[in-house]
């Protein structure tokens, strides 16, 4: 099979329907639009419009906010990072960081930084240089025997 070659299965198309040809073709003169009227016309495009009744998006309150200074973080947990090491994916000589990480496959792609969650258990002595880490994930790492560095110095600005 070539791909010049590829057709949809029989029935799969509908042709469009030819509007406004002729009495006989059953939808010619007024070609299914009715008579006169806003909507007979062409350049009709009244979605929302309740009739001059308040509409609905203009009755419901107004609600939160989006912040535009918001971080977004890849989320890790010791778990994964455990298993990424006893797969070998992860040396745990080297410091982890954003691109240990994604050459490991733990994460997908850098956001604005690593978070590190304490789920699960770390066994390995490893030194982090990520974006941020819950208190609990600190106190395991420590635990471990590793440590971990967080950039303070943009947070304390």
């Amino acid at each position: 099979m070539k791909l010049n070659d590829l057709r949809d299965k029989d029935g799969a198309t509908h042709s469009k329907k030819r509007l406004g040809r002729g009495i006989g073709s059953g939808s010619g003169k007024t070609a299914g639009r009715g008579v006169k009227g806003q909507k007979a016309r062409s350049g009709v495009a009244i979605n929302g419009f309740e009739g001059g009744q308040m509409p609905l998006y203009r009755r419901l309150p107004k609600r939160g906010f989006n912040n535009i200074f918001a971080k977004s973080f890849n989320v890790v947990s010791l778990a994964r990072i455990q298993a990424a090491i006893d797969a070998k994916k992860l040396d745990a000589k080297e410091t982890v960081t954003v691109e240990a990480l994604i050459a490991a496959g733990v994460i997908r792609r850098a956001k604005d930084g690593v978070r590190v969650l304490s789920d699960g258990e770390l066994k390995a002595k490893l030194s982090f240089d990520v974006a941020g880490a819950s208190k609990a994930a600190i106190e395991k790492i420590e635990k471990a025997g590793g440590s971990v560095k967080l950039p303070e110095a943009a947070a304390a600005e």
